[in-house]
């Protein structure tokens, strides 16, 4: 019978995780802000790796795909050629959208960026080519770690990438002669590398686990994991989509370049406290249980997180320590600290909703509904959207302040459609 204690302990490694990498985007930013240009190059810093993460996006469901199917070693196989498949379109992506003429079409025609944001990014994008791929490479191994609970395998690959990216990002300002957005992205793409090529060696005695496996009955084929994977790569994509509509709507809004710098650091910092609740999707996929013998236990952690990650934040952003914060950590100047104070207001309730919406999703994915969690996320964008024309076509706020009630509202809204669905699910199985 699984225990609280278990899935704490099972949990914990992949939150530090999921920490870790939120950790990374205060570091980078804090190092870009801290340089000549910084206002334009926070802005373009936040709109290349927008972008970076949309074509990045249908390997990040790679981790659920690979802790769901990889059964035995057929399957692990199987597995890793689709692994392969997909890190090679990615790149091709990212090759792409940093041609001339497609880059000019994205940032001037698509997205309007200011000239002098567009001029900075696309030498970011170009160092970002191997980004997406790496993460991939690093997700299926990761996926085959958590499944076999080497859960604590994962946080130490994620150490050596925070460690090799600081590395990086410090010696190319100490080299000098860069901008910050070009320093900030390589810092993103070594780390990375590192943590891929960790986590292959780390992942050595899984693999032999798995070789040693006897095949099962059950032949898992490239259409079987097409038809698991698809629907959740949909789901990435259409949710990465929101930071490039997000830039484009804060282009018509007022203070724009003051909006496009800020709302990165904020984002960053809510991140940090979601990433808790990011980190649980796994756990449920994991430990639910086919017949979600174990998912009341799994929901009664949940709740206990997101009372302590929620309050924590609150704490911050309704005193003092949120300006300290902004200005000494994140190198803000104090205006801009201060314009970034009411949008994170509005984002406190996001790690109360990452924790419901990893919990439902996973209930969801456990069940092979995922189409139901693509079909969440295309109403989140949707509110997004419509919220966001709202706000920039009938009233005067600023682009980020009208982004972050954007983001909050479409974000409930796609939780609601989850917990609907998820309960129905839960109680059909008793």
């Amino acid at each position: 019978m699984l225990t609280t204690r278990d899935v704490v302990k099972f949990w914990i490694p992949l939150s530090l995780t999921w920490l870790m990498m939120a950790i990374e985007g205060p570091i980078l930013t804090s190092v870009i802000a801290r340089m000549t240009n910084a206002e334009v190059n926070l802005a373009a810093y936040g709109v290349a790796l927008a972008l970076a993460m949309l074509i990045e996006s249908p390997v990040i469901q790679l981790l659920s795909t690979s802790v769901a199917l990889a059964r035995d070693r057929r399957s692990m196989h199987t597995l890793r050629r689709f692994t392969r498949r997909v890190n090679i379109g990615v790149t091709i992506g990212m090759v792409v959208v940093t041609l001339p003429w497609v880059y000019h079409f994205v940032t001037t025609s698509i997205l309007q960026l200011p000239p002098e944001v567009s001029a900075l990014m696309r030498d970011a994008l170009i160092v970002l080519i191997p980004w997406p791929a790496a993460i991939g490479y690093r997700r299926f191994y990761q996926g085959l770690m958590i499944r076999t609970g080497k859960t604590h395998l994962v946080a130490y690959g994620t150490v050596v990438r925070l460690l090799t990216m600081m590395g990086a990002a410090w010696v190319l300002v100490a080299i000098g002669g860069l901008n910050g957005v070009v320093i900030g992205s390589a810092g993103l793409t070594v780390g990375v590398i590192c943590e891929a090529i960790a986590t292959r060696i780390m992942c050595s005695d899984v693999l032999r686990t798995y070789e040693a496996m006897p095949d099962g009955d059950v032949v898992l084929t490239n259409d079987d994991i097409r038809q698991f994977w698809m629907p959740l790569a949909l789901t990435s994509l259409i949710g990465f989509v929101v930071t490039p509509m997000l830039t484009f709507f804060m282009g018509r809004a007022p203070l724009t370049l003051t909006s496009l710098a800020v709302l990165p650091v904020v984002d960053s910092l809510v991140f940090i406290f979601r990433s808790f609740g990011f980190s649980y999707q796994e756990v449920g996929v994991a430990l639910i249980g086919d017949r979600f013998q174990n998912y009341e236990v799994v929901r009664r952690v949940g709740v206990r997180i997101v009372i302590v990650t929620t309050a924590i934040l609150a704490l911050i952003a309704t005193t003092p320590l949120l300006t300290m914060i902004y200005v000494h950590i994140y190198g803000l100047r104090p205006d801009l600290a201060e314009f970034a104070r009411v949008p994170t207001y509005v984002l406190m309730s996001l790690p109360f909703i990452a924790v419901a919406y990893s919990l439902y999703r996973s209930a969801l994915i456990t069940a092979r509904q995922n189409v139901k969690v693509t079909i969440s996320t295309m109403m989140e964008v949707g509110g997004i959207a419509g919220t966001m024309i709202i706000l920039v076509g009938m009233t005067d706020l600023n682009g980020a302040l009208a982004a972050a009630l954007s983001m909050a509202a479409g974000r409930s809204f796609s939780t609601l459609y989850l917990r609907w669905n998820a309960r129905r699910l839960v109680a059909s199985m008793k």
